[in-house]
């Protein structure tokens, strides 16, 4: 969860990011616009975190490398979003079955034991 915090930390100005992606800083504006990221702002400046630069090197390789328009990189990331909370999901829904087989678990030794030494 910490590592989540770090990588929303906003670090990168444009200027960086568009080295770092070989891209105009334009293009990183019209991906703004387009919502696919949200720099925060600080002093007027555009400051990327780790998390948003992983995400525009999705973005670019969906429209450099596979072809994809802007159109089809906002259907597949509202896909990815919808497909990562579905994943929190059955990782909640398991770990609660996980504490519920320990708790049994637990009940069926006790009883085991526990019973044994009152008869």
């Amino acid at each position: 969860m910490e590592r989540d915090k770090d990588k929303d930390r906003p670090l990168y100005m444009i200027s960086v990011v568009s080295r770092m992606l070989h891209v105009h800083p334009q293009t990183l504006r019209i991906y703004e616009r387009e919502g696919f990221v949200s720099p925060k702002r600080m002093g007027g400046h555009r400051l990327y975190s780790e998390a948003d630069v992983e995400r525009l090197g999705l973005i670019l390789e969906l429209t450099r490398d596979l072809g994809v328009n802007r159109a089809g990189v906002d259907i597949i990331l509202r896909m990815r979003r919808r497909l990562e909370g579905l994943q929190s999901e059955v990782e909640e829904m398991l770990q609660a079955m996980e504490d519920d087989m320990r708790l049994e678990f637990r009940e069926k030794i006790r009883k085991v034991f526990f019973e044994e030494e009152e008869e």
